[in-house]
């Protein structure tokens, strides 16, 4: 069984810069889809980012593209989001989730297909 944990959450001013990881342990990492979600008080969870197992696609909600950028390094079985140009709207918990049942699996963009999840890591954006 998959589990993840994310980091490197805090504090930043607007128009600054945030790298958050999640690092995945138990089953193989590098055979499944990952993605970045985020939810903030009394909104729904939110689509931030995609990634396919092999990293070789990716795809972007519409608010974040162009500032956000994900990534893995399967031999650290760790997914990133490089988070730049942060804005107040920014401001959430954002959560790492897994398709472990989607071997070799493209990437996802509803959060009901993702099975696993972290506990999330507050990011907040001062204005």
């Amino acid at each position: 069984q998959v589990q993840l944990e994310e980091s490197g959450g805090g504090l930043v001013q607007a128009g600054g810069s945030l790298r958050l990881s999640c690092a995945a342990s138990g089953r193989t990492f590098s055979e499944y889809p990952m993605g970045w979600f985020r939810q903030a008080p009394g909104k729904e969870r939110e689509f931030v980012a995609g990634i396919s197992w092999s990293g070789s696609a990716t795809h972007y909600g519409d608010s974040v593209k162009g500032r956000f950028t994900i990534s893995r390094d399967n031999a650290k079985n760790t997914v990133y989001l490089q988070m730049n140009n942060l804005k107040p709207e920014d401001t959430a918990v954002y959560l790492c989730g897994a398709r472990s049942s989607s071997r070799y699996g493209g990437l996802r963009t509803q959060r009901g297909e993702y099975d696993t999840w972290g506990q999330g890591t507050q990011v907040t954006v001062s204005s």
